[in-house]
């Protein structure tokens, strides 16, 4: 896992999961995802700020928790 800030270049797109009203707003970047195998994640919120990294691998678990998590 890496955390570094999120490069200019990737094409982000919120999560199903994610509300326009201010709710817990999650981007990831599955264009890089298929190309390198590395899932970027950020915080839609804060665009500029950092971006967690991780393995196609790890952000399915993170999906699957999101899914079976009480909201």
């Amino acid at each position: 896992m890496n955390t570094t800030n999120s490069p200019p270049s990737l094409q982000w797109v919120k999560s199903s999961y994610s509300t326009d009203n201010g709710g817990a707003c999650v981007e990831w970047a599955p264009a890089h995802a298929s190309a390198i195998g590395i899932v970027p994640v950020r915080d839609s919120k804060n665009p500029t700020g950092p971006t967690l990294m991780v393995s196609t691998h790890a952000f399915a678990g993170l999906v699957t928790l999101a899914k079976s998590a009480e909201l």
